[in-house]
């Protein structure tokens, strides 16, 4: 399996708004077991993504799918940052959230 962690900053005032974007269209990313986008409660323009993919591949090919493409385009003004990012190796664990 493959993840990431990644913080990303919104520009002020606009996380909630980048958050329903980052939220469309998530649905059918083949090979994601696991896409969780989190606001940071101590500090109101970040957010956290957490991903699970089978492989590498199937991450990077989902930066192709339409849907992925439309959303980066929409959400690009409403981003101020990409902090950092951590590639991951997942062993496993239990349960997804569910629709929040």
């Amino acid at each position: 399996m493959y993840g990431l962690i990644g913080k990303m900053r919104a520009t002020p005032g606009q996380r909630d708004a980048l958050l329903a974007i980052l939220l469309e269209g998530t649905e059918a990313m083949p090979g994601c077991l696991s896409y969780v986008i989190a606001s940071d409660p101590a500090d109101a323009d970040t957010i956290w993504i957490t991903e699970v993919w089978t492989d590498a591949a199937s991450h990077k090919a989902s930066l192709t799918l339409p849907a992925v493409q439309q959303a980066i385009a929409k959400a690009r003004p409403l981003i101020a940052g990409f902090d950092s990012h951590i590639e991951t190796a997942p062993v496993g664990g239990h349960g997804l959230l569910p629709s929040l």
